[in-house]
């Protein structure tokens, strides 16, 4: 299959009118990440842990996620559903639910590795690791603006829920160019 941001995006807007959008686009990223090679050469290698936009609107965000070595993200949602498309490097996934007595509970896991998608529900409450010391790349695909939605994080010990701090994720990504430089 040929990848281009430009047909992915193309792709996904026209899935956004069918009947179940998400298992449209799901199918779309699926194909898109089933190789790798096409993905890398027109994204470009991945150098650098980061986030780059490749659509956003009020009715669409597709990101390139790169995630740093070793990096771990606090659990969050997303308060819209997701599509996940790994072509590069694995994603270990923590689910959590939440508990009126306990708080947030672990629920289980989920390891996304090199051309594996995943479909994550508007309610789901995730924690991310790259476990490598090489930049995992993944697309991720929103049915709104992505930026512009109130979400939520969980730091721990004590998870207790948060607004969602854009200024702590992007110190998390730095971390983590930090050990690709050394």
């Amino acid at each position: 299959m040929k990848f281009s941001a430009e047909l992915l995006l193309a792709d996904c807007k026209s899935a956004l009118s069918e009947v179940d959008a998400q298992s449209a686009i799901h199918d779309i990223v699926q194909r898109a990440v089933s190789d790798s090679s096409q993905v890398k050469r027109n994204l470009g290698e991945p150098k650098r842990g980061g986030i780059d936009i490749i659509h956003r609107s009020g009715e669409l965000t597709i990101l390139n996620v790169l995630w740093g070595p070793g990096m771990t993200m606090h659990p969050h949602n997303h308060n819209m559903w997701a599509v996940i498309g790994v072509y590069g490097g694995r994603e270990d996934n923590v689910f959590f639910r939440r508990d009126e007595e306990q708080g947030l509970v672990r629920h289980g896991t989920k390891v996304l590795e090199q051309k594996d998608t995943i479909s994550l529900g508007e309610s789901i409450i995730h924690q991310v690791t790259n476990p490598l010391e090489t930049i995992t790349a993944a697309i991720h695909i929103y049915p709104g603006d992505f930026f512009d939605t109130p979400r939520s994080e969980w730091y721990p010990p004590d998870y207790q829920e948060r607004p969602y701090d854009v200024a702590h994720t992007l110190r998390v990504f730095e971390e983590s160019n930090r050990k690709l430089a050394s």
